[in-house]
């Protein structure tokens, strides 16, 4: 069986009248046995709930939920075989790193010799060899992630969750655990659910990718997919930053945008679109050529800069990475766009 996790048609409602709002619509998807998912939405779009109905912390309104081949939706945590680390990792501060990561084995009844192998096991492979007799208040931020990681792999899991993980660490140690959880997940072939409000942290870690709005799957995909080819406005705006022009399709699907012509890479009906557009996509060329536009503020980031320029079409921000031709407020150059980083939506 590939399926690691599958959702047929789950409906969420807290409370039993049925009047009240639902928080999970009528959703589907499968996550394949081995693979990192990605569940990505802003507050209240119902990422959580969903997590946590994998769990078997919550049980569903209605629908199916099948893991591993088997129907689990009646079924609470412990026989799902599911570990789940938490936004707050959750560690007893009064039990030291070797105490906290065997203490699930030794509640499962677990000899205390195996269980401190398997411990030990956990913790070289997240880094933390000779860290055992440090209480929580002895380690670093990214240190007490990889204790809460070390607990949760411990157990053996069939499918490890995440939530929010990262969100308490600051960028540096974002990106380095990030990509000792996707390395980790790709060594051990473990089946994974991560939930996060970070576009780039998703982009960065998964295999898929579904984004949620509302309670409902606005898209689904590969992180190429979502941020190359988006489907719908909101997944445009979303998934990176993007810039959302008012535009208008011709009979053939050709789109103008100002003076700019588009030909998008999927299909489109004539009438009116959306085109989003990413910083990194305009390209900054000479006067009179492509859309005419003037420097109105610049900002250096060590890497890049950042331009804004005004337009006919509004303000639009720019990120270029040339560092040599530096431009000054007031210069006034031709955008034209690149073939990445543009996609076309329809208006709905």
């Amino acid at each position: 069986m590939n399926n690691g996790i599958e959702f047929h048609n789950i409906t969420k409602r807290y409370g039993t009248d049925a009047d009240a709002p639902l928080a999970v619509k009528g959703i589907s998807f499968v996550i394949q046995q081995g693979t990192l998912t990605t569940i990505l939405g802003p507050s209240g779009c119902g990422k959580t709930t969903t997590l946590r109905m994998i769990a078997g912390l919550e049980s569903p309104t209605s629908g199916r939920i099948i893991m591993g081949g088997q129907d689990v939706t009646s079924l609470g945590p412990a026989p799902r075989n599911v570990s789940m680390m938490f936004q707050s990792y959750a560690l007893f501060p009064h039990m030291n790193v070797i105490e906290n990561v065997t203490y699930g084995l030794k509640m499962s009844g677990i000899a205390k010799p195996v269980a401190k192998a398997r411990a030990l096991e956990a913790m070289k492979n997240v880094g933390l060899v000779g860290y055992d007799d440090r209480l929580p208040s002895e380690l670093s931020g990214g240190q007490q992630q990889r204790v809460a990681l070390a607990r949760a792999l411990v157990l053996e899991p069939d499918v490890l969750l995440f939530d929010e993980p990262l969100s308490n660490l600051d960028a540096r140690l974002r990106r380095e655990m990030r990509e000792e959880i996707r390395t980790l997940q790709q060594r051990l072939g473990l089946t994974v659910a991560y939930v996060t409000h970070d576009q780039s942290e998703a982009l960065a870690v998964s295999d898929q990718i579904i984004v949620m709005d509302h309670g409902v799957i606005a898209q689904a995909g590969t992180p190429q997919e979502l941020y190359e080819y988006p489907t719908s406005e909101f997944v445009a705006g979303f998934m990176g930053e993007a810039m959302l022009f008012p535009a208008q399709a011709n009979a053939i699907g050709v789109v103008a945008l100002g003076p700019l012509s588009i030909t998008p890479r999927q299909r489109v009906h004539e009438g009116p679109v959306k085109v989003a557009v990413r910083p990194e996509a305009w390209n900054i060329g000479a006067p009179g050529t492509g859309l005419s536009a003037r420097l109105g503020k610049l900002a250096y980031l060590g890497s890049n800069y950042e331009y804004t320029f005004e337009t006919e079409l509004g303000a639009i921000f720019v990120v270029s990475p040339d560092l040599a031709h530096v431009l000054s407020v007031g210069s006034s150059v031709g955008l034209t766009l690149a073939d990445h980083g543009v996609s076309v939506v329809q208006v709905s």
